[in-house]
């Protein structure tokens, strides 16, 4: 061979070799990160279906029997847009009705805080102008009675016989509570008004009962107790605080569950009964049985399909486990050991003391079913969202919208990798999340934006949107939260 044709042939080998060389020189189209896949077209085709849901009530029966706190028993669990019809004219309207309730519970969430962190407490009993003024729930109200409430029902039995009821279920809550006749202002809701003189279970709290003795705030008339649950967003219910016998579908029931009878109800509530509260305070229905744990698994809000919510079910064998903390402030939340957040594989630069609960009970995150999107201290999120930009540079960037400044329009695409995003806690294990769990749709033509926002409470909050397919255990005795994709 000779000189010139040597020359030439290495000179076509290093041109072969150049245009790989750029591509991973080049940031935008690196490809030298972690990558999942988004389904763009079944995302979209879900949200030309939510808006037509054929929605239905789910009768259950009901056993008589009662169990101990060691039996294990559950209940199917609903997303709301399968029960409710939500009365949008388009994908759009549905979403931005969404994030506006949702912004309105993140407020409650965080005013519930402060004033724990404050020691602040209300020393009346019924709202009075300087409490609840009308333009605080002007809005609340309005939002609820489009909505519908909360994200996810179960169908619970009150009383004896048992009367079935749509109840909201909520991490964040301790005091269960029923709307009951005589109403002094109810909302609407789906099933008739509970009536306690059709019960033969209902029975009266007196004040000097331990249960009224834990409220947060109550009050005395004739030797009954009377109860108040204030919302940060302007919701509250009122009535006696009373027992009844609670009924879980055909698993059985549990006697002497101290539950509101609400007969001043407002806000926030509107289509559900009541609340059951899954906090971890001591009048939350987990505490009153004495559950060693439970869990529960939030399908797609966009689908018509149904979980369990289950109690003292043993925790997946695939779980990804962490520790689970309590807040002296405040022992209704959920806080869980996050340590940091790694977006394409790589942890993202957050100071490790950005997520731990401090000791005067400010900081930490919660796991909360009832906000449906993550919310990170404002620096935090700030730097996850960075990263997960710096990686998207090859896909259309579109405006922002509502509480979401991170957007893009994917409407020419069938589907697309994205980088991945997973959770990693101090347990040493990470939580990879599905992309459909933190890239949304927030309309029909193809606009998906990042499920992530700032907060600028020092306390952050896993949402259910990041928790959709995902089942949850809270395992109480050994202070171990668990999550396990695809066990719905």
């Amino acid at each position: 061979m000779s000189l010139n044709s040597a020359f030439t042939l290495s000179v076509s080998f290093f041109l072969l070799l150049l245009p790989s060389a750029f591509s991973r020189a080049l940031p935008s189209e690196s490809n030298d990160f972690a990558t999942t896949e988004l389904d763009v077209s079944s995302s979209l085709h879900q949200t030309n279906q939510v808006l037509s849901l054929d929605t239905e009530l789910f009768e259950e029966t009901y056993s008589t029997p009662t169990f101990s706190c060691s039996s294990s028993f559950s209940v199917q669990l609903h997303p709301r847009d399968s029960l409710l019809n939500s009365q949008h004219q388009d994908y759009r309207s549905l979403v931005l009705a969404r994030l506006a309730r949702d912004s309105a519970r993140v407020k409650s969430i965080t005013t519930k805080l402060q004033l724990a962190l404050n020691q602040v407490g209300r020393s009346d009993l019924y709202p009075t102008e300087s409490e609840v003024l009308p333009e605080d729930l002007s809005t609340p109200v309005s939002s609820g009675t489009k909505l519908g409430s909360g994200e996810y029902f179960s169908r619970v039995g009150v009383g004896q016989p048992p009367k079935p009821f749509y109840m909201v279920l909520d991490t964040g809550s301790d005091v269960n509570w029923i709307q009951s006749k005589p109403c002094m202002d109810c909302y609407n809701q789906t099933d008739q008004i509970y009536d306690p003189t059709a019960s033969s279970s209902y029975s009266a709290l007196t004040c000097s009962s331990q249960q009224c003795q834990q409220l947060e705030t109550s009050a005395c008339r004739n030797d009954k107790c009377l109860y108040q649950v204030s919302y940060g967003d302007g919701s509250f219910t009122v009535g006696e605080y009373a027992t009844e016998t609670v009924s879980f579908g055909k698993t059985g029931s549990v006697n002497r569950v101290a539950i509101g009878c609400g007969h001043d109800n407002e806000g926030l509530f509107v289509g559900a009964a009541g609340l059951i509260g899954l906090g971890g305070g001591p009048l939350s229905l987990t505490s009153q049985i004495k559950a060693n744990s439970f869990s529960y698994c939030l399908v797609d809000r966009d689908t018509d399909r149904s979980s369990t919510l289950e109690f003292n079910s043993p925790s997946p064998y695939d779980s990804v486990t962490a520790p689970l903390r309590k807040n002296r402030k405040l022992g209704s939340f959920y806080y869980v050991e996050l340590i940091g957040v790694n977006v394409g594989g790589k942890t993202v630069p957050i100071p490790p003391s950005t997520f731990a609960l401090d000791q005067d009970g400010s900081g930490g995150i919660i796991v909360d079913s009832g906000t449906a999107i993550t919310r990170l201290q404002s620096e935090a999120y700030n730097s996850v969202r960075d990263a997960f930009v710096r990686l998207t540079r090859n896909l259309k960037p579109a405006s922002g919208f509502a509480l979401f400044d991170t957007c893009y329009d994917l409407s020419s695409l069938q589907s697309v990798k994205v980088p991945t995003v997973s959770f990693q806690f101090s347990s040493g294990k990470s939580l990879a999340l599905p992309a459909n769990n933190y890239l949304i749709p927030v309309d029909s033509k193809g606009t998906f934006c990042f499920a992530f926002a700032p907060s600028s409470s020092s306390m952050s909050i896993i949402g259910n949107v990041q928790q959709q397919g995902t089942r949850v255990t809270f395992d109480l005795a050994n202070s171990i939260v668990g999550f396990s994709n695809n066990k719905c």
